[in-house]
């Protein structure tokens, strides 16, 4: 039988340089990886199948856009294999609707926020003029579960007439219709965040979100702005979630009020910035890799 340390699977190809840069940093430490593709997949389950190869951990980037990956998954669920954010974890946690409720019941300060049932179940906006009041002159209208990137966001909403056209659009699932927060200036940047949890490790960034540029937080600026919040938050998040890497997005008030925005993104975005403009910079992607090594180790 055929062992190895890590296996990967992907489809998108922007996440090519990412996977590289894992086999290139667990090889350096002596750690055996093997990559999943189109081509090879029926091959790799074959070979699992029959038990001709096995994995410590798999990290699967692949299934959510192609279900054919699922077989890999189904096949390592019988066997002594560390899933990396397995389905049945992700399925609730990445459902907006569901956070929501589950973190308000934990008081930690969200957008002010009115939940819609499906356009499928119920056409009607059942909101009077005084919720509509609350959630100011701008809100923001995000589908609970389909908005990877930002896609079905609308963020700058301020009609009924564009709640129900986002509803339409995608008509099967529930909307979460919040308050616009804006955040306070910190050194010329918008105080916006998004932090990565990375195996037990969190990562935290500034995050322009209208340009979506990263830069690493630094430990002397999360001094000097009292910025330690953003790190308890974050590990807050992974006790209730239990998910071995996430994203969020938190952004600071000018009240110095920490507003949690967007709650678990679990296939983040890895793209590295000495490729993208917008992608997570080269050195945050390594202490990603690291930590996940570290983690594949201890296993």
């Amino acid at each position: 039988m055929h062992k190895y340390d890590l296996a990967i699977s992907y489809v998108w190809q922007f996440d090519k340089k990412f996977v590289e840069l894992i086999e290139k940093r667990f090889q350096k430490a002596g750690l055996k990886t093997y990559v999943i593709e189109k081509f090879n997949l029926y091959e790799t389950a074959g070979l699992l199948r029959t038990k001709r190869l096995s994995f410590k951990a798999y990290l699967d980037r692949a299934s959510d856009e192609d279900h054919n990956f699922d077989s890999i998954t189904k096949i390592l669920k019988r066997r002594k294999c560390h899933l990396i954010n397995p389905h049945d974890k992700i399925r609730k946690v990445t459902d907006k609707a569901y956070m929501h409720k589950k973190l308000e019941k934990k008081n930690l300060r969200l957008p002010k926020t009115f939940i819609l049932p499906p356009y499928d179940c119920d056409d009607e906006i059942n909101l009077s003029g005084t919720e509509l009041e609350q959630l100011g002159k701008q809100f923001v209208v995000k589908p609970s579960i389909f908005s990877g990137g930002g896609e079905g966001v609308v963020k700058n909403a301020s009609s009924v007439e564009q709640i129900q056209e986002a509803r339409m659009q995608s008509h099967t699932e529930k909307y979460l219709i919040q308050e616009k927060i804006l955040p306070r200036t910190l050194d010329g940047k918008r105080a916006w965040f998004r932090i990565f949890w990375a195996f037990d490790k969190v990562i935290p960034c500034w995050w322009n979100d209208h340009t979506h540029i990263y830069q690493r937080l630094t430990k002397e600026q999360i001094k000097k702005y009292h910025l330690l919040q953003l790190i308890r938050i974050t590990s807050r998040l992974a006790r209730l979630t239990f998910l071995d890497y996430f994203s969020t997005e938190i952004a600071l008030t000018k009240k110095h009020k920490f507003i949690l925005i967007d709650y678990i993104n679990d296939q983040c975005d890895m793209r590295l910035k000495s490729n993208h403009t917008n992608g997570v910079p080269d050195r945050v992607v390594i202490e990603f890799i690291d930590a996940m090594q570290k983690k594949i180790i201890s296993l």
